[in-house]
């Protein structure tokens, strides 16, 4: 049995290597795609943005390394059973089960470095992608703003672009949308303009020219002014921008950045908020004003009442995103091995170990895996079901499909296998 688990096992390196290889390919070609305008003649060099790239990748990882088992594992049984080796082996006693034994090990111990990955190599890659965007973004202002599209450079601005000239460092066609005030929505025309940091890069300037200032009162719409201007100045606080390497002393931000064990330690702390919240309200009364009297308290119980229910909303909607994505390294990572209970009987079906074929089937089931892995994370930040169940959906789906497959293939194909 050790010479035919050992040729199932090397039956699968060359199919999981060449597609693993190929998906991060096809994954970097897209990111490079989505983004190469950004860079392309930004002045950015070379190196900076190969390292960019190949930081951006790791992420690529732990959704590659799923799907490749599924593609080696389709492919090898295909192969198996196209050959009749399958039948051979099933004349000689030996079951399905039996043959999946050492792929399923291997499946294990895959997911095993996928969440080591997951949780040590992609936080920190992540990390220092971001870190080098934020400096990128310091040294090359208009690298945050996309042509011909809307950016969000700064809080509460929308800002238009029609080109960028890398060169003179100017902006042409311009339009800024302003609702950072509640009494008039403001919209800033001009023909170009330039931006830059101020020295101390605490402010972002943006010096327009030949434009326009419109203003519309809100919310009666009643009153209306437009002014002219030759030269006009928008002062914006950097606060989010920040290429100086700033990858030491940035504090780590979002859940892509963090580990299972500091995603954790958050949501604990999340629930203890809103366990103390939900105390406040069950047991405890505030005082009211001296002099207040119990109209006083009355009066401010529907408020406090109020202010408590709040804040545990909010943070009951921050511990639910941050464990989502706590569980979500580990089900992600235990895929590889959810994958060879599916992959095995699905190459048994396909008959055929083509790596069309195979890719097509692994293609399909792996877009449905991640559709309710990405739905089962949407309902688990809205609250809808508990972030554990939500995140694990997929592959509880996936592991129903493949151990009824299995159970059901391996008495009836071995029967009609060529």
């Amino acid at each position: 049995m050790k010479i035919i688990d050992r040729y199932i096992l090397k039956s699968l390196i060359g199919p999981f290597i060449f597609a693993f290889v190929t998906i991060i390919f096809v994954l970097i070609l897209q990111f490079f795609a989505t983004f190469a305008d950004r860079f392309i003649g930004k002045g950015i060099g070379f190196s900076a943005m190969m390292e960019l790239i190949l930081l951006q990748s790791a992420w690529m990882v732990g959704l590659a390394a799923p799907m490749s088992v599924l593609v080696a594992v389709v492919m090898a049984f295909g192969s198996l059973t196209t050959t009749s080796e399958m039948t051979v082996l099933r004349a000689s006693g030996i079951s399905l089960y039996r043959l999946m034994i050492p792929v399923l090990f291997a499946g294990l111990l895959l997911s095993f470095f996928v969440e080591r990955f997951n949780n040590i190599v992609l936080p920190q890659a992540n990390y220092y992608a971001k870190s080098m965007m934020v400096d990128i973004a310091r040294s090359k202002p208009a690298f945050g703003l996309t042509e011909n599209a809307f950016s969000t450079l700064a809080d509460g601005y929308s800002i238009f672009v029609r080109s960028t000239d890398e060169r003179s460092k100017e902006l042409r066609g311009i339009v800024i949308y302003d609702a950072t005030r509640r009494d008039y929505n403001t919209m800033v025309t001009a023909r170009k303009g330039t931006i830059e940091f101020t020295g101390d890069a605490q402010y972002l300037v943006m010096t327009l020219f030949n434009g326009e200032i419109h203003q519309v009162r809100q919310p009666d719409h009643k009153s209306y002014r437009i002014m002219s201007f030759q030269k006009h100045r928008f002062v914006f606080e950097s606060s989010g921008f920040g290429f100086s390497r700033s990858s030491e002393s940035r504090m780590r931000s979002g859940d892509t950045e963090l580990s299972a064990k500091e995603l954790l330690a958050i949501g604990d702390e999340f629930r203890k908020r809103i366990s103390e919240s939900e105390k406040r309200i069950t047991t405890e009364k505030l005082p009211a004003k001296p002099g207040a009297g119990i109209a006083g308290f009355v009066d401010r119980q529907p408020l406090q009442l109020a202010a408590e229910l709040k804040s545990i909303e909010a943070d009951r909607n921050m511990y639910n995103r941050y464990m989502a994505a706590y569980h979500k390294k580990y089900a992600l990572s235990l895929a590889c091995f959810v994958f060879v209970l599916v992959g095995a009987p699905l190459g048994v079906l396909a008959r055929r170990g083509g790596f069309g074929v195979g890719a097509a089937i692994s293609l399909f089931l792996f877009v449905l895996y991640w559709m309710i892995m990405i739905s089962g994370e949407k309902i688990a930040e809205r609250g809808i079901l508990d972030p554990m169940i939500s995140m694990w959906l997929a592959n509880i789906v996936m592991a129903t499909v493949g151990i009824t497959l299995v159970a059901s293939l391996n008495g009836s194909v071995f029967n009609t296998s060529r």
